[in-house]
């Protein structure tokens, strides 16, 4: 195994060469290359493709050219002739025999390109000014004996201050010249029906291309990234599932009592997501799975059931939530269903209180524990903690996920989001993990009416929300920042807070990420207990914030919202069992695919959907935290436009692990080369662990 990892690493050491090692690259160019391409080795310099491409084959005579288009010509040089004015360009004369044209440059600095008599091919834009054919600033200028050399098709790259094309295009060309044969990782069958070149032949046919290249090798280039990705998550997943573990094994008897408390039978989702968890915690192995579900769709109830499980086999639960009003209002639950102690511990949780939770922790006489990020500080030990959940994940960062999963032996990880995840973004960053999904609602669960306004319908808004307000109601405005901005004219959070409360006084609060934190807490808990009925807002509330008795949203400036988020904020409503609304405030000037997007959320509230349509106009982004849009990580492929690709390389690295786990086969062989290129380390570790 060690020897076959050795030759893997010997290959690829022409492009694990430092940029330093290409001509014409000093350490300035170095630098601003290596920011350009993302990287410092050669590798890098092949991985930055063009993104577009300049035909230049068209060479009429100066006789049968057209103004207009890019041509190429073979000319004699006869004349300079200088301007009368500073103001005005140099203007070169030159002919093919079948006529005459000119050559305009505005930095005389360039006349050395053109002695007169010279043969030369020069190529450009040819226009017509007055009577007369003209090429301003020609892009090529080639004497016959370089002609070899000459860019027929000429790749257009992404550059940067201080890359030229020029430049960028040697960079390339010596590159490809360092690139060593390598074997091909991909079925051949595969190969043969997508016609796809060889991977050294892609970059050639990008690179230096002798023709226009069709989509052929970007796709194969895609298709090799998109692989890599795939093995490595399939190579960790095993590790993971090889990982040392448990078998958790309940009898039903808390979870029958927690059932019958609730009253209601669950949904078909939620019982599939039960089935699919038990097999995880009866299983030897560690449970990694995300369970995801749309606003409402009963996540609570499973990660509750799923407690009760761990402590039926005689262990510890966790739920760790973002917010600690969203761990009350998870305590409130646990506790009304729970037949077996429950405790909150958060940084509130002081004194005598706190002291008791933790020796109640270490004994192992409370099984189930919710909280913030206090859980996982250093003086929380568990007598045994068998599952850990997290809420609303994207909340917290790695390293805490980890640190309380650490709390235990073995312990089992279950995180949650009610953000529903995109397939795509679910094969390219959940893929190690294991998914449920529930797609299906509680029942009784009241539809939400949604409406679009034009910002100039305010006074008609706030007539609405005071009849809602003397009806029962509970409202909330969501404002998108928080203070004024002299940049962008959206009505900040502070000043709509203002301004409500002059219409409404007291029944007005805000909350927003700026405050005080213990003043936002004391908002968002006025409102939740009805001491005021309004609540102006930032996305502060976007999750975690269960008030069954608010029915109306108003969304102000929903244009600059994506859509998952704006679904997101509409499920803080249609909670209770009064007929719910949400009112989208949009700019009065509102572009067509604008109000494309605001009427898809009118028209449905399938917060799948929703979110494959967010993923298709945005992009993921940290789809599940704060970056709104575009998807990081990938360099040749785009997981979105290459979709179809993207399912079949899953299916291959499963089909390829499947048969050969170790990658000792000579495709595995050469897909370990893959691995390597592509710098998935988790896989590569994995391997020579094993």
């Amino acid at each position: 195994m060690a020897k076959s990892q050795h030759v893997t690493m010997e290959i690829l050491a022409p492009l694990r060469a430092p940029l330093s090692s290409l001509p014409g690259l000093g350490a300035r160019l170095c630098t601003l290359m290596a920011r350009l391409a993302g990287g410092e080795t050669v590798r890098d310099i092949l991985f930055h493709l063009p993104t577009d491409f300049i035909d230049r084959r068209a060479t009429p005579t100066i006789a049968e050219a057209k103004p207009g288009g890019i041509v190429t010509l073979k000319v004699d040089i006869i004349r300079h002739e200088a301007p009368e004015k500073k103001t005005q360009p140099h203007r070169v004369i030159i002919s093919d025999g079948t006529g005459f044209a000119e050559i305009v440059l505005f930095h005389a600095a360039r006349l050395v390109q053109f002695p007169v008599g010279a043969r030369l091919v020069v190529s450009g834009k040819l226009e017509r000014f007055a009577d007369r054919l003209v090429m301003a600033h020609p892009d090529h200028v080639y004497t016959m004996s370089r002609m070899p050399d000459f860019p027929w098709i000429e790749p257009i790259w992404p550059l940067a201050a201080g890359i030229t094309p020029r430049t960028m295009r040697r960079a390339a060309l010596a590159a490809l010249a360092n690139l060593p044969p390598l074997p091909e990782w991909h079925d051949k069958t595969l190969i043969t029906r997508r016609g796809w070149p060889g991977f050294g032949e892609a970059l050639h046919a990008l690179h230096a291309p002798t023709q226009p290249p069709d989509d052929k090798p970007r796709a194969r280039l895609a298709y090799d990234e998109l692989l890599a990705r795939q093995l490595c998550f399939g190579i960790v997943r095993t590790l993971r599932r090889r990982r040392p573990g448990r078998a958790l094994a309940g009898d039903g008897r808390l979870r029958a009592e927690a059932l019958q408390r609730f009253g209601h039978s669950p949904t078909t989702g939620q019982l599939q997501a039960l089935r699919e968890i038990d097999s995880d915690l009866a299983a030897p192995h560690r449970m990694r799975r995300l369970l995801q579900g749309d606003v409402g769709s009963g996540k609570t109830l499973v990660a509750l059931l799923a407690a009760l499980h761990a402590v039926e086999a005689g262990t510890q639960a966790a739920l760790m939530a973002p917010t600690e009003i969203l761990a009350r209002q998870h305590l409130v639950t646990f506790q009304r269903l729970c037949p077996v102690p429950v405790a909150l511990l958060s940084g509130n949780v002081k004194g005598a209180e706190r002291r008791q939770i933790l020796a109640d922790l270490a004994n192992g006489a409370l099984p189930i524990v919710i909280g913030t990020h206090a859980i996982f500080q250093k003086d929380v030990k568990f007598h045994d903690l068998g599952l850990a959940i997290i809420d609303e994940q994207h909340r917290f960062g790695v390293d805490q996920r980890l640190a309380l999963s650490a709390k235990g032996e073995a312990t089992d990880l279950l995180v949650m989001t009610a953000t529903p995840i995109p397939r795509t973004l679910l094969l390219t960053h959940w893929a190690e993990m294991d998914v449920s999904r529930i797609t299906d609602k509680p029942r009784g669960r009241m539809p939400i009416t949604t409406t679009l306004h034009r910002l100039a319908e305010l006074e008609k808004v706030a007539a609405a929300l005071a009849r809602a307000i003397e009806a029962g109601g509970r409202v909330y405005w969501v404002c998108p920042l928080v203070s004024e901005s002299e940049l962008i004219d959206i009505t900040a959070t502070e000043i709509r807070y203002a301004r409500l409360h002059q219409l409404f006084g007291d029944k007005v609060a805000m909350a927003h990420g700026r405050m005080d934190p213990a003043a936002r807490e004391r908002s968002l808990r006025d409102f939740a207990e009805g001491r005021c009925t309004i609540l102006v807002a930032t996305t502060v509330i976007e999750v975690g914030v269960d008030v069954p008795e608010a029915n109306v949203m108003v969304i102000e400036h929903a244009e600059r919202f994506g859509l998952a988020q704006l679904h997101q904020l509409r499920g803080r409503v249609g909670r209770g069992q009064t007929k719910s609304f949400c009112l989208l405030l949009h700019d009065d000037q509102l572009g067509q695919t604008a109000r494309q997007r605001l009427a898809m959320l009118r028209d449905t509230e399938d917060g799948f959907l929703i979110a494959d349509e967010d993923f298709r106009l945005r992009g993921a982004g940290d789809a599940l935290g704060t970056r709104q849009s575009g998807l990081p990580g990938y360099r040749l492929a785009d997981p979105e436009q290459h979709e179809a690709l993207l399912t079949m390389a899953r299916q291959d690295a499963v089909m390829l692990l499947q048969r050969d786990p170790t990658l000792s086969s000579p495709r595995g062989q050469a897909a370990r080369v893959l691995l390597n290129l592509f710098d998935q380390r988790d896989a590569i570790a994995t391997l020579q662990a094993g």
